[in-house]
């Protein structure tokens, strides 16, 4: 089964790469290894949650924020490699949490996209992790994402 076959057997799609909201790109090659730009979970050009997670957005909804912002890195990765498939390895991935202040559940908000990445890659979904709690993030979105993966060469 191809990485989008088992993404659509989780019952989620692949959006469209969404565009930079700055100056930048939204990621970089170099050699087999792909760099994403900082993702926010952004759906149909609107963010699908606001503030701060456990005061202002509940965890819940902050995993399901975490979980679109990977869709969309994910997105930019098929669309500079053509497709999933060309993905050898995920090797780290970044979340950082937009927290309250005492919130210290940032890991458990990771994991909802880190186990994303296995059920949509399996074992080469594995990955290195850092789950972060911060301040503020762009458009005072909950939850940002970066991610790097290995190319197929």
């Amino acid at each position: 089964m191809t990485p989008e076959e088992q993404l659509a057997a989780n019952g989620r799609t692949l959006p469209e790469a969404p565009q930079p909201v700055g100056s930048y790109v939204p990621c970089v090659q170099v050699g087999d290894m792909l760099y994403v730009s900082g993702q926010l979970p952004m759906k149909d050009a609107r963010l699908i949650a606001t503030g701060k997670v456990d005061s202002e957005v509940p965890t819940e909804q902050a995993r399901e924020a975490a979980i679109q912002s990977v869709l969309n890195a994910l997105a930019q990765v098929a669309a500079h490699a053509g497709s999933l498939s060309h993905v050898a390895r995920v090797v780290r991935l970044g979340v950082f949490v937009s927290s309250s202040p005492g919130f210290t559940g940032q890991s458990g908000i990771a994991n909802a996209a880190s186990d994303l990445l296995y059920e949509i890659f399996g074992e080469v979904g594995r990955h290195a992790r850092a789950a972060v709690g911060v301040s503020e993030l762009p458009m005072n979105a909950p939850v940002e994402i970066d991610l790097i993966v290995q190319l197929h060469p």
